[in-house]
């Protein structure tokens, strides 16, 4: 079959066809959800869906924020997915490159422990956890959720196969100019791994961001809940303001969108990389 002039298989037009229709499939609760917070309650259940609300309500968009307190939600979750990504990526970084790139003994034994944990369901140690955050005082702070989230299994593993994909000859240039490895590392392996060090972004910001058991546990307080939590707290308030619901919904997910899209160039190029070497 030829296409603009060009052949093409078969196989390769049913591929993009496949994509597009699994591409159409995924968007559509999120086009729904936008088109319902536009809308008025007995609206947003009409069928056929009218996909374009005639008359848009953008006071929905006003009125949640004086529904529930979603800019306090707002900044509370913001701080800790913040604080955890950046320390994250610090910690995650640091810890790789020593598995990476130094030789000390049992390091591949440590290594493997400690990657080892990622199969271990987080209901496991939960009440551990919580009886240690507990006696350290830090119960109903949002310190808790940022000790706890500080560290990353995942993290290490993805930044240390990238690192090994960086010539082990360049750290040793580098240690011949005098460096230290405070100073390789600081000065030459991140900024080599920035595709690896967008990717975990993107992960830790949407797994911070959408934590909602972790808050759940630690935080009662009103004042210190995060937007899932005031998602929830809105829904059983208000459980059939559906528009309100809705775009309170979409609220939640612009910043994930907005660090996705801002991260995503670097994306597919850190997972490809992080898989390279073994």
């Amino acid at each position: 079959m030829r296409i603009l002039g060009r052949k093409v298989k078969p196989g390769t037009i049913a591929t993009y066809v496949l994509v597009i229709a699994l591409t159409v499939i995924m968007l559509l609760p999120f086009v729904w959800m936008l088109s319902a917070s536009l809308k008025l309650n007995r609206e947003v259940f009409e069928f056929p869906i009218h996909w374009i609300p005639q008359h848009p309500r953008w006071q929905n968009y006003a009125d949640i924020w004086t529904k529930i307190p979603l800019g306090l939600f707002v900044f509370n979750t913001a701080k800790i997915t913040i604080m955890v990504t950046l320390l994250q990526l610090f910690t995650s970084s640091f810890a790789a490159y020593a598995f990476a790139k130094l030789k000390f003994p049992y390091r591949d034994v440590l290594f493997l422990g400690y990657i080892a944990t990622i199969a271990m369901p987080w209901q496991v140690y939960m009440v551990p956890q919580f009886i240690l955050m507990r006696e350290f005082g830090l119960y109903n702070t949002h310190w808790a959720l940022i000790a706890l989230q500080a560290f990353t299994a995942f993290g290490v593993f993805l930044m240390k196969q990238f690192y090994m994909s960086i010539p082990d000859e360049l750290c040793e240039a580098a240690r011949v100019d005098g460096m230290n490895e405070y100073q390789i590392w600081w000065k030459i392996m991140l900024p080599l791994s920035k595709p690896a060090l967008s990717t975990l972004t993107i992960f830790t910001f949407v797994f911070a961001w959408n934590d909602f058991l972790g808050p759940m546990i630690y935080l009662t307080k009103t004042d210190l809940k995060t937007i899932q939590i005031g998602l929830r707290m809105f829904i059983s308030q208000y459980s059939a303001e559906y528009g309100l619901i809705m775009a309170a919904s979409v609220v939640a997910i612009i910043p994930v969108l907005l660090v996705f899209l801002a991260l995503q160039r670097f994306f597919v190029e850190g997972v490809a990389n992080a898989g390279l070497k073994g």
